[in-house]
């Protein structure tokens, strides 16, 4: 293929996880903003949605002229496709960064709950684990490590579905808590979504190393899962 396009893709993987490390840290900005109830930090993040959307743009086009211009071989060319698609998932990353941030901001009322909220700081610390290591999945290129990513997905989903029922038990407990607890369900349902497109990026690392396109969430995959590590984690919390 030759020196210059090694350097190119070489670049766009650079650039690709550059991507995904910033918007990680809208992430953690963002859950940052709705835990400690700060709008003004919640806007700063829904205003940085433009740059991260810049971002997959310049990557598009760099994927697409790559494409264009050199007719790299196949395995290239699967790396080349593989970050178009998995950039779009990043982007939506930055979006639901920006729904955090709006929830945020639109929290009402004073109905505020430690437990819950200690739950969306736990799921939005395995999230960003899982990007940090699925983004270094694609720098070598690491199946395991993709692999690993996907299986860990089933904590954000267990999570989810016990503070979700938790959610729903208070709101029909009190129905005064109803605005504010609205915005947790928003959340805990934004970064169970997020935990999804991460597995969906896992996916696209196992594509480049092997070609083929595989299902990896395993809450999809075998919904058991999910009930399961609910009553192993009541059990657990019961001792």
């Amino acid at each position: 293929m030759g020196v210059m396009f090694d350097s190119e893709l070489k670049k766009l993987k650079s650039r690709f996880v550059e991507m995904g490390l910033d918007t990680n840290e809208q992430l953690y900005q963002a859950t940052k903003a709705f835990l400690d109830h700060d709008p003004v930090l919640a806007k700063k993040v829904i205003n940085g949605d433009l740059a991260i959307n810049d971002e997959e743009v310049s990557l598009e086009k760099r994927a697409l002229k790559l494409i264009a211009l050199q007719q790299p071989l196949a395995n290239d060319f699967r790396t080349i496709i593989s970050i178009l698609k998995a950039s779009n998932d990043v982007e939506r990353l930055g979006d639901y960064a920006v729904h955090i941030g709006r929830a945020t901001v639109q929290l009402k009322g004073n109905h505020h709950s430690p437990e819950i909220e200690q739950a969306i700081e736990e799921m939005s610390a395995i999230v960003r684990e899982m990007l940090e290591k699925v983004l270094d999945a694609y720098v070598y290129t690491d199946e395991k490590a993709a692999y690993e990513v996907a299986n860990q997905d089933l904590k954000v989903d267990i999570i989810y579905v016990r503070e979700q029922k938790r959610l729903l038990e208070k709101m029909m407990s009190n129905g005064e808590s109803i605005p504010s607890y609205e915005q947790y369900v928003s959340v805990i349902r934004t970064l169970e979504r997020a935990g999804d497109h991460i597995v969906n990026l896992a996916e696209w690392v196992i594509y480049i190393a092997s070609g083929k396109l595989v299902e990896l969430n395993p809450g999809k995959t075998d919904p058991d899962l999910v009930e399961k590590g609910l009553k192993d984690t009541s059990k657990a919390n019961k001792k």
